[in-house]
């Protein structure tokens, strides 16, 4: 039981750390540097890569089998890649609010994947938790003030994209993720990311000027790298490795939330009426959704009444 409270500590930063993400990665988008979705991106990986790396040297972390190597390039296409390239793509085509509501699809997406890949069965209560969250996100969503600006249905699409690799990847390469240590999944698939992105991204990455970057715009990208990369993608194997793909994905509800909150503190934004109901509805979707009955329950149940 504590170690499924610490897989919930976990992913509950995560998406903490997402949630404050999103605009600071827009503000870094729409800074007049010319630094755009993949230049960014290559940074996060680069700088991911060389993180993880230099941890799993000083702490003796350990090493892969040779015969993980592969799956880690095929978990790096879908988990880093796909992943996170679509995402900031999407979002530096379309408004912060449309890539909120296209996320919230995430728990559904990972819903589905998992009964395909882990055999997790689609229970009602399982549905009812994630139509209710869902629902609470949507309410928050549209509820802002911002909704629909600059929206673009091209964005939204690519935006997709990323819950679908992301989903694929919470559930396909479990196995992968539970016999290695998170730095080592993570030193590997970020090293994978580089070598998969440069083709893609070099000529973005040598038409900034670097000299113009200011040190507020640098404090955003180092917490695009430390923060929302590197510490995340440690936190998301313990969760993975602990709570069930379906209810992890659950978490993505809070990210809306986190966005809102951070709006009032800085002004950009009201937490009223609207947001409270939306903020009660997600955190009821996540609790139905973490007591619905998992495969193994259900089939010792099926067992007890023959």
């Amino acid at each position: 039981m504590k170690q499924t409270y610490i897989g919930h500590l976990a992913i509950f930063v995560v998406n903490l750390i997402f949630g404050i993400n999103t605009p600071i990665t827009k503000s870094v988008l729409n800074s007049p540097l010319q630094i755009d979705a993949l230049a960014l991106t290559y940074f996060r990986f680069i700088g991911a890569t060389i993180v993880f790396w230099l941890v799993s040297i000083l702490f003796k972390i350990p090493k892969a089998s040779k015969k993980d190597i592969p799956f880690f390039l095929l978990a790096s296409l879908f988990g880093v890649v796909l992943n996170q390239t679509s995402f900031v793509y999407g979002l530096s085509m379309t408004s912060p609010v449309d890539a909120s509501i296209v996320v919230s699809l995430t728990p559904i997406v990972t819903m589905i994947f998992s009964a395909i890949f882990v055999k997790e069965p689609i229970t009602f209560k399982k549905v009812i938790g994630v139509l209710i969250g869902c629902s609470g996100a949507l309410i928050l969503i549209l509820s802002s003030a911002n909704s629909g600006a600059n929206s673009s249905w091209q964005g939204n699409l690519i935006c997709f994209v990323s819950c679908l690799s992301y989903g694929l990847y919470l559930t396909a390469f479990k196995p992968l993720i539970q016999r290695n240590h998170p730095i080592t999944l993570m030193k590997w698939m970020f090293f994978f990311g580089v070598i998969l992105s440069t083709p893609f991204t070099f000529s973005h990455i040598t038409t900034i000027e670097y000299s113009q970057i200011s040190w507020e715009v640098g404090l955003k990208i180092a917490y695009v790298i430390l923060g929302a990369t590197f510490l995340t993608y440690l936190l998301i194997p313990i969760g993975q490795t602990r709570i069930r793909p379906t209810t992890l994905s659950m978490y993505n509800y809070l990210q809306p939330i986190v966005t809102t909150i951070l709006s009032v503190i800085m002004g950009l934004g009201v937490f009223g009426f609207k947001q409270s109901i939306a903020t009660v509805l997600v955190f009821l979707g996540v609790y139905i959704v973490t007591q619905s009955k998992t495969r193994k329950q259900l089939l010792e149940e099926q067992e007890r009444r023959k």
